[in-house]
């Protein structure tokens, strides 16, 4: 993301950092929006996800760990951008709070070893696969103690609903990332000619 905007837009990195951080804020928010409940689980379907797996790919580790915890705070301070337009430190403690914390540390997982799948897309792929099965994990653990669930319960709750449209997330971003990759290399090799 950084390079985009270093080659097209912004030549300070400081600047193009900090763009492309509240970038991935924003697409976080509104991909809470995107908004699917499910009647047997409270947790929804939602297309955060999807922008968790890039804002680690393309903002690096400490970057996308940044992005999504200040998106976090924002809730937390009272602007409705938690899904189903919730805010506020309450709403850490209800079903969605673990998927919250996961989001901070996927996108830090992904962020840090995307640099080793280089533009191979099983690699990728893989990446974003795991990457999004922390998130998962980290919510199911959270709805076991919230809900009082035994293991199974949680996993039945927590992250089975999901897989499906997790791994199609998985599978767009992993096309995105790889898409915008390609040219991120080609100005790359420009530029320095």
């Amino acid at each position: 993301m950084e390079a985009i905007f270093k080659q097209e837009i912004v030549l300070n990195k400081t600047l193009a950092r900090a763009i492309g951080v509240a970038v991935f804020i924003i697409l976080t928010s509104l991909g809470a929006f995107v908004r699917i409940p499910l009647p047997f689980t409270p947790v929804p379907v939602t297309l955060q996800t999807f922008f968790v797996l890039l804002c680690g790919a393309f903002l690096g580790s400490s970057l996308a760990a940044i992005s999504q915890s200040a998106y976090i705070l924002l809730g937390i301070l009272g602007l409705p951008i938690f899904s189903g337009a919730g805010s506020g430190l309450p709403y850490l403690f209800g079903p969605t709070g673990g998927y919250l914390l996961g989001f901070v540390i996927a996108a830090l997982f992904s962020g840090r070893f995307i640099t080793y799948a280089g533009i191979k897309p099983a690699l990728v792929f893989a990446i974003f696969c795991l990457a999004d099965l922390i998130l998962l994990l980290s919510g199911a653990v959270w709805l076991k103690f919230y809900l009082a669930l035994n293991f199974r319960q949680a996993l039945l709750l927590g992250i089975a609903p999901f897989l499906a449209g997790d791994l199609l997330k998985a599978l767009a971003a992993t096309t995105v990332y790889l898409k915008l990759g390609d040219q991120v290399c080609e100005r790359s090799l420009r530029s320095k000619k």
